[in-house]
């Protein structure tokens, strides 16, 4: 008999919704996949981060968690969140109110570049838990909670067709398929998290960016911008290195 709870909805009550038959889907264990199939996710999501060609189109993903690390910081240290854009180039900006210093302040101006990794990093440690649905459920409820926040047409658009790509892997694919969805969209999350951190570096390098988040902390702090972007490359690459670890089984 298998230790793990199926992935398939139960059935519900017949007098309608059955709450107890949803928290048993979320809560449940799923198998975790072959290892060939872990492999070829982290490979599709590698090339999908590779080529120019389909980084300008994939980093829309990662603008999304950026700008959403931005927003969920600044409601969690109490400043208020007025809106979220995000453009057609991937670039984005997240308008909050508040003290214009402070800890606050430089927790959600450093949140932004650490935030695709980060999230990956807890995306593998709910997969390494067999917690696929749970993952699916939580990345769905978050942009839905983002969606709220956006605030131009093309923003929308992006969180819309996101989110219903994670709603339609969970409620309409088998198993097998909700599970390559998900280490797909980890393995994403841990690669693509390190290559915008270079490319700031590079427009730094070149005079570009004065205004990027890692110019925005050192006005803040007083650190020099280099340590902020040396934290981000700290962040991302241990994230892939722990996030790939756990997916790998290792």
């Amino acid at each position: 008999m298998s230790p793990y709870t199926s992935a398939h909805p139960t059935a519900a009550a017949p007098d309608g919704f059955d709450p107890g038959s949803l928290w048993e889907r979320l809560s449940g264990l799923q198998p975790a996949p072959d290892l060939w199939l872990v492999i070829a996710t982290g490979v599709a999501a590698l090339v999908a981060v590779g080529p120019w060609a389909l980084w300008r189109v994939s980093r829309n993903a990662i603008t999304i968690a950026h700008e959403g690390g931005h927003g969920l910081l600044a409601v969690v240290t109490g400043r208020r969140l007025d809106g979220i854009r995000l453009h057609s180039d991937t670039s984005g900006l997240t308008v909050s109110r508040g003290k214009p210093t402070g800890l606050g302040m430089v927790l959600t101006a450093a949140a932004g570049y650490t935030a695709p990794s980060l999230l990956g990093l807890g995306g593998a440690w709910l997969l390494a838990a067999h917690r696929i649905t749970l993952l699916l459920w939580v990345a769905t409820a978050l942009l839905l909670a983002l969606l709220v926040m956006v605030r131009n047409a093309y923003g929308m658009l992006t969180v819309v067709l996101t989110g219903g790509a994670f709603v339609l892997v969970s409620w309409l694919t088998t198993p097998q398929v909700q599970s390559a969805f998900a280490y797909a969209a980890v393995w994403f999350l841990l690669l693509g998290g390190v290559r915008p951190v270079f490319e700031l570096q590079r427009k730094r390098r070149h005079g570009g960016a004065p205004d990027s988040d890692a110019d925005q902390l050192a006005r803040l702090t007083h650190v020099p911008g280099a340590m902020w972007l040396l934290l981000f490359h700290a962040v991302a690459l241990c994230s892939l290195i722990g996030g790939g670890r756990w997916l790998l089984g290792l």
